[in-house]
């Protein structure tokens, strides 16, 4: 890690010290992260009740601009060239974005399928029907045992693909199945949602000063 980006993990460790315990899992969730998007890849996010709008919220960080200016590259920019002034128009506005997609919010294909089939599997069907072996599936559960994240996990594995865990202190049974899992230093669900919002703040500003340093 660049100190670019540990200064931001050092500044979430100064106005969070109890999140200590997770720098290291930070750390290598960063790691992770960077690889799938170099690779292409895209992440998946998905959580239930409050995490749900948690996965809404980093998705909205990663896909636009966050605290820097994302302007296109020339490169990008010329693609648009062939469509004259309103080419011209949409490059000058378009943001650089790392891919990312909200499962937890599809109104029309979660509601069918919960009618017509398991609704502990709409996850899964999903991180099934759009995740490819260079992606990342990011899972939000306090308890670490609810039966749709814990399915769309093993989905997830069985395409090949990496999973990131931010769970609470008692992470259940999905932490064997998850190439990292940020255990937040409390047990009740409200309160370990307290600490993902600074937790994935922290790895949204340390991605876009990976990725759109300029």
């Amino acid at each position: 890690m660049r100190e670019k980006e540990r200064y931001f993990l050092d500044d979430l460790l100064n106005r969070y010290p109890s999140l200590k315990c997770c720098e290291e899992d930070i750390e290598k969730a960063f790691d992770l992260l960077v690889k799938v998007f170099e690779s292409e890849g895209k992440m998946l996010v998905c959580g239930n009740g409050g995490s749900a709008a948690d996965s809404e919220h980093i998705v909205g960080e990663l896909m636009k601009s966050f605290i820097k200016r994302r302007e296109l590259t020339p490169e990008a920019k010329s693609e648009f060239e062939p469509f004259g002034e309103e080419g011209k128009y949409i490059a000058s506005k378009l943001q650089g974005a790392l891919p990312a997609i909200s499962i937890s919010i599809l109104t029309a294909f979660g509601t069918a399928y919960i009618n017509s089939f398991d609704p502990d599997l709409v996850y899964a069907q999903q991180v099934y029907g759009l995740g490819n072996k260079n992606d990342v599936l990011l899972v939000f559960s306090s308890s670490g045992s609810s039966k749709n994240i814990y399915n769309a996990v093993i989905t997830a594995k069985a395409k090949g693909m990496r999973v990131v865990a931010l769970t609470g202190e008692s992470s259940g049974k999905i932490e064997d199945l998850c190439d990292v899992t940020i255990k937040m230093p409390a047990f009740i669900s409200p309160l370990v949602q307290e600490y993902y919002l600074p937790v994935y703040h922290t790895l949204a500003f340390m991605l876009e000063e990976y990725f759109f340093e300029k």
